[in-house]
């Protein structure tokens, strides 16, 4: 319950006022809301989440605003995962210890797998083959920097690529009058200019607000997706759209253009931005980062409704995890939301038998996505909260010395293994009771 509405508003809006400093004063605001018992929120529970996405990459949510979002949800810890940028860390950080939360830090980025056994085979990127995304955890808080020096050439790379990947989405809208200018619609809704990167989201939001603006919303939207465009709208998605005064509206709108155009103005990123994984595994394995194959299994239907049924790497999962063996990846992280029991079974017993810790998260991009993963409270995957504060554990320790490190050269077994993540929980949970 908000006792001062107005205030509290206000503060709210600032968490993604256009300087840090302005949203973090903003959340510290809020703290001193919450300590005098004028705001309530949902009751802490044990639950986790280490794939946030923030603007430095595509979200709704600033850093800071991410962090209160998750917190407000009731979650335990918080990680941010932008692609290929590290910029909203420091910011992160920040607002986890205003609101006394323990985060993680991390990046995603896409792979090229050209140089392994799975060439030309579907990993679990939907839109290119020999291509996978990686994430990489729990990076030490002094090589931030050094990160973002190693992310520069690949943003530089998406860039150049976002720029040719604009035209051809023009290309089929413009017979209708509708195109959009990357400079003066796209760059503009990115913090590029701060160190984050532009996704195909982006190009599609800025058509979204395109769209809308020229066509308007509800029926006549409806009919020139589905006539003009010839989109094939689920009954949820046509709901969606009739909502008109719905706060999500431009995300609802935004997902139905990813599943339906992504596949039709996607250029396949070269080596510069796909970088080669072996390239990537050793960077991370340099700065003392935990280095993650990211599950994505076959597709049926989306949560998000942003991924059309697809097949990716279950028919030969055995071999994937076996080439994540020899590449030298330290974890497999997983959705519990996404996969079925079956697939989730699968892959932790995989996981068990070649020693790999298993990272759970739930992608945040969107304001329908829920930060907290009711499956986290079944027993079959409650050990992934585990490994969680496992991360934090490691990266904390990791800022303070290098030789305390999780992994270093053996690859553990499953006892030894589970003996690390032990130890690093109870590093990670030292460290907050002494903060």
């Amino acid at each position: 319950m908000m006792k001062n509405n107005v205030t509290y508003d206000h503060f709210i809006n600032q968490l993604n006022a256009t300087k840090q400093e302005e949203r973090l004063s903003a959340l510290g605001h809020i703290k001193q809301l919450l300590d005098s018992k004028l705001i309530d929120v949902d009751q802490r529970s044990n639950f986790t989440n280490n794939h946030i996405h923030t603007q430095y990459s595509f979200s709704p949510y600033s850093p800071t605003s991410a962090v209160w979002h998750g917190y407000r949800a009731g979650l335990a810890t918080l990680g941010i995962v932008d692609h290929d940028s590290l910029a909203g860390a420091n910011e992160f950080i920040r607002a986890g210890r205003i609101l006394d939360v323990p985060t993680t830090i991390g990046f995603e980025i896409r792979t090229d797998w050209s140089d392994t056994k799975l060439v030309g085979k579907r990993l679990n990127n939907p839109d290119q083959l020999s291509s996978a995304y990686i994430t990489v955890h729990a990076i030490p808080h002094n090589k931030i920097d050094e990160v973002q020096r190693f992310l520069k050439p690949i943003r530089k790379a998406r860039f150049q690529r976002n720029r040719k990947q604009t035209e051809k989405l023009n290309a089929i809208t413009a017979p209708y009058g509708i195109t959009i200018d990357f400079d003066q619609d796209v760059i503009p809704i990115s913090n590029i200019h701060d160190g984050g990167t532009i996704t195909e989201r982006h190009i599609l939001f800025a058509m979204t607000h395109k769209m809308i603006n020229k066509i308007g919303k509800g029926a006549s939207l409806i009919n020139f997706l589905q006539h003009n465009l010839s989109i094939q709208l689920t009954k949820r998605q046509t709901e969606f759209l009739l909502e008109v005064d719905c706060d999500m509206y431009a995300y609802d709108m935004l997902n139905i253009l990813k599943s339906n155009f992504v596949d039709k103005m996607y250029i396949n990123a070269d080596t510069r931005e796909a970088i080669p994984v072996r390239k990537a595994i050793a960077f991370a394995k340099s700065i003392h980062a935990i280095v993650s194959y990211c599950y994505l299994g076959n597709v049926d239907k989306s949560p998000t409704g942003d991924k059309r049924p697809q097949k990716f790497e279950d028919d030969y999962l055995e071999e994937v995890l076996e080439e994540c063996v020899e590449l030298g990846f330290h974890a497999v992280s997983m959705m519990p939301s996404r996969n079925t029991s079956e697939q989730l079974d699968r892959v932790m017993k995989l996981c068990d038998q070649h020693g790999f810790m298993q990272i759970s998260g739930e992608d945040i991009n969107q304001p329908r996505q829920e930060f907290i993963c009711k499956q986290l409270g079944q027993e079959a995957y409650i050990h992934l909260i585990d490994t969680t504060w496992a991360l934090i554990g490691h990266e904390l320790a990791t800022t303070k010395d290098v030789k305390n490190r999780m992994f270093k050269n053996k690859r553990p077994d499953q006892k030894d293994l589970y003996k690390r993540i032990e130890k690093y929980k109870r590093i990670a949970k030292e460290y907050v009771y002494e903060d």
